[in-house]
């Protein structure tokens, strides 16, 4: 149930919302939607790590069934029980009834997309289909295109580094600090803060930079900041590169966000969105499995940023090169004209971010002027 909420998650809600930009005609304002969404979300994230805090330490951990009470149910012979409330799982009871108030909204309020209408001949096209079509589809489409692959390379290098952090994150202030009576709720909501600022921060770049530049600053930033992780042996300075790392994510999701809109295709996005992931979870796996220190998780997650950082470069280099070639088109003389098509659409990207970066930008001049 993870993997399939944690796939709609990152592909359903972003291709509703692209989607809906281009519907309503106002593609130029969709960086700061990302933005928008990014920063809502780190204010939610602030006021949940602060219950879960609260809701942590209101009471202890106690099993269900207590000594003497219905022994039975606790187990024979004085089996352990299984079942305990309070303490640290009162955070996920919250958030069960967050979740089932979610989706009493959702079904309330939300319209099913139905999608664009089809010709009969269409739609038999399409069942006649094979169930992997799709998904193979999505793959052929990422490996042909540079674009494609490269962006996904990047999401996939560094969402890898946040969920690492994720997991390695307490037990290094742990060890740094020799206490593991830390406020963790507390240091969430710092966090999120800091997730907070650097949407603030996107909203601000955009006006004068291009978005693929922007990403080239944030990954060469979370690079060096994972760099500090593994060099510092003070907690204070550890707490700042976390800090740090934590600004260049408020940025990353807006960034990328707008860089997906303007790569990946319309008709594909969905699918290509969960590809992205499977990378992404292997690099998790890894991570968890091989049993790696904080410290050596520190050393991959640089070492997978300044991979990323270049991957970046490689891709402002190369849709430089599309757009080159697109001003000057020079005809063969072949007649392949499907395969001139196919390439039209998967270098339709690189073309696309200048025209959005531009709108953005002369959206703002009327807005100062």
């Amino acid at each position: 149930l993870g993997g399939v909420a944690t796939s709609l998650l990152f592909s359903v809600f972003d291709s509703w919302l692209i989607k809906s930009h281009a519907e309503a005609g106002v593609m130029s304002f969709l960086s700061k939607s990302f933005a928008a969404a990014q920063y809502g979300n780190s204010i939610v994230a602030i006021l949940a790590g602060l219950a879960a805090n609260h809701a942590a330490s209101y009471n202890s951990m106690v099993p269900v069934f207590k000594d003497g009470e219905d022994a039975a149910a606790a187990g024979e012979d004085g089996e352990k029980p299984y079942f305990f409330i309070g303490g640290y799982l009162n955070p996920f009871d919250m958030a069960l009834i967050v979740l089932v108030f979610a989706a009493i909204i959702t079904v309330a309020t939300w319209d099913e997309n139905y999608g664009e209408r089809r010709g009969s001949e269409e739609k038999n096209d399409t069942n006649n289909k094979p169930w992997h079509h799709a998904f193979s589809s999505a793959f052929k489409t990422t490996i042909q295109s540079k674009e494609i692959l490269f962006t996904g390379l990047i999401c996939s290098l560094f969402e890898g580094s946040m969920y690492i952090f994720v997991f390695m994150w307490t037990p290094a202030m742990k060890e740094l600090t020799k206490s593991h009576d830390l406020p963790f709720g507390i240091i969430f909501a710092t966090f999120m803060v800091c997730c907070m600022a650097g949407s603030s921060v996107f909203s601000v770049l955009i006006n004068s930079y291009k978005v693929e530049q922007i990403g080239v600053y944030v990954l060469a930033t979370a690079s060096i900041a994972f760099a500090f992780m593994t060099f510092s042996s003070s907690a204070v300075g550890t707490f700042v590169a976390f800090l740090l790392f934590e600004t260049t994510v408020g940025v990353y999701f807006p960034t990328m966000g707008t860089m997906k809109s303007m790569i990946v295709p319309e008709s594909k996005r969905a699918a290509i969105y969960n590809l992205y992931r499977i990378p992404l979870n292997c690099i998790v796996l890894f991570s968890l499995l091989t049993d790696l220190s904080p410290k050596q998780s520190f050393i991959l997650c640089t070492l997978m940023l300044s991979s990323a950082t270049f991957l970046q470069t490689k891709l402002i280099s190369y849709q430089k090169g599309v757009i080159t070639s697109s001003a000057s088109p020079e005809s063969d003389g072949s007649g392949n004209g499907d395969k001139m098509m196919e390439d039209n659409d998967l270098e339709l990207g690189a073309t696309a971010g200048s025209e959005l970066t531009s709108l953005i930008a002369s959206d703002n001049s009327d807005k100062e002027n």
